[in-house]
């Protein structure tokens, strides 16, 4: 009998989490000769930005996308992991239905959820099907996922309350203030929903991680140390080919070709972030202030949310309206905006690009690790400040913003940043130890390397 060589794949909402699963999705093609099929959720139309995404699927990846669910009834205020998790749940009996007739036309060898999607596992549980989990995000993010029903045990308070940093396992202290978002405050409908989760991450038989060890060995052995479930470090998966670039995409490429070697700060706060107006204007006036290169991708305000552009990743209003007067026309030597999107992946690897300012959302940091570019980190929601104490105070590759008492990074920040960044000693630093890392992560991903085998192991497992 011909082996189970099929997959299905659950992904939570948001582009965030769907471009690793399919670089996931991709590599089992190469590697395994494995197919998967995309069962996606929705509470309305796909967003252009994940239709486009989807369309452009290689052969052996196929989608369908289950009917929109009704989540109208939502406060408008409802935390973005709330809003998740509900969606996904509401979408449990079409799921199941089109598992059962997936299951029936091609045998399947595991049903894999990622992060937020555990309620899912019964439904490969039911049908006899291998569960596992896709972890997108840090292996520092999966050890506290792992921790927390022991931490939520252990503490009375607010973890930003109390008076240590609170120790993850296998993970630089983080103090309460700094854990990712939904924990932040323990009444909230957002905290039981993670709690929840990661209560249910022992129902699945393995969990993939996208990390590797030379990035995050001490969370990655702690996690293995555990045992149930067991973890597979597979990454660093990111999003190697863009899409078509567009006219703009190559206006910011053909730009780049201009300027010299490793001078531009690339300006970028991912798919989902925002910035308020008036953290606009400051930003604008301090990248001016420091008189460096940059290439900043900028989207309209949001004064309420950080995470407003997640589930839509193009402004309704033009961003080049929200910029002080008279800025594109004083920085037109040495710096280029442009409005809502930019192609990343390919800035990142180029050669002039010189540093990053990032909300540090992982997929970016994967990227810029990938290719050795150094950090200014200016984290906005989810789990970004730990991400972005990762890489200050652990890994020592970046530089962080500090907000001031008004809820700001003020423009003498910003400019001092940048200019130690892309001119100072201290960037240098940064800058060598990221090339270290950036030759760790091709390795990983070679024949012999710890990411490959660690898939390897999965797909025995799948293959048994």
């Amino acid at each position: 009998m011909a082996r189970a060589s099929h997959i299905a794949i659950f992904p939570t909402p948001g582009m965030g989490h769907l471009i690793p699963l399919v670089q996931f999705a991709k590599r089992l093609i190469t590697l395994h000769k494995f197919t998967a099929t995309f069962i996606v959720p929705t509470d309305g139309p796909l967003s252009k930005a994940q239709q486009k995404f989807l369309d452009s699927l290689p052969n052996g990846l196929d989608y369908v996308v289950l009917p929109p669910v009704n989540v109208d009834d939502l406060p408008n205020d409802v935390m973005i992991e709330t809003r998740m998790s509900i969606l996904i749940s509401r979408s449990l009996p079409s799921l199941r239905d089109e598992f059962e007739s997936l299951h029936a036309t091609k045998k399947l060898a595991s049903f894999v959820v990622d992060l937020f999607g555990t309620d899912a596992l019964d439904v490969a549980i039911e049908f006899k099907v291998s569960p596992y989990i896709f972890f997108p995000s840090t292996a520092m993010g999966l050890s506290l996922f792992c921790y927390l029903p022991k931490l939520d045990e252990m503490t009375s308070c607010e973890y930003r309350d109390l008076p240590d940093p609170v120790q993850i396992p296998g993970c630089i202290p983080v103090h309460g203030r700094d854990l990712l978002d939904p924990v932040q405050d323990r009444r909230n409908e957002a905290y039981k929903w993670v709690l929840h989760h990661a209560r249910r991450y022992s129902l699945a038989e393995g969990v993939m991680v996208n990390s590797f060890m030379d990035l995050e060995g001490g969370a990655i052995k702690a996690l293995q140390e555990l045992g149930r479930p067991p973890v597979y470090p597979v990454g660093p998966l990111i999003q190697r080919d863009q899409l078509s670039t567009g006219a703009d995409g190559l206006d910011c490429l053909r730009w780049l070709d201009g300027q010299p070697c490793g001078s531009v700060l690339f300006v970028s706060f991912g798919s989902g972030g925002t910035l308020t107006a008036n953290q606009i204007t400051e930003l604008a006036l301090g990248l001016e202030m420091s008189e460096q290169r940059f290439l900043w991708v900028i989207r309209s305000p949001n004064d309420d949310s950080a995470n407003a552009a997640f589930f839509e990743s193009y402004s309704k209003k033009d961003p080049l309206d929200f910029l002080p007067q008279g800025f594109i026309e004083r920085t037109k030597g040495h710096g280029l905006v442009v409005p809502d999107w930019a192609p990343q992946a390919q800035i990142l690897s180029h050669g002039s690009t010189g540093g990053f300012l990032t909300h540090c959302g992982w997929n970016s940091i994967l990227e810029t690790v990938t290719n050795g570019v150094p950090v200014i980190a200016w984290p906005l929601y989810a789990e970004q400040k730990m991400n972005a104490v990762m890489l200050n105070e652990d890994l020592k590759v970046a530089l962080r913003a500090q907000v001031g008492e008004n809820g700001m990074v003020g423009r003498v920040e910003i400019a001092t940043l940048v200019k130690g960044l892309m001119e100072g000693e201290e960037g240098k630093g940064l800058r060598t130890r990221m090339r270290d890392l950036k030759d760790a992560a091709v390795k990983v991903l070679g024949e012999e390397g710890s990411s490959t085998k660690g898939l390897a192991q999965v797909v025995s497992k799948w293959c048994s």
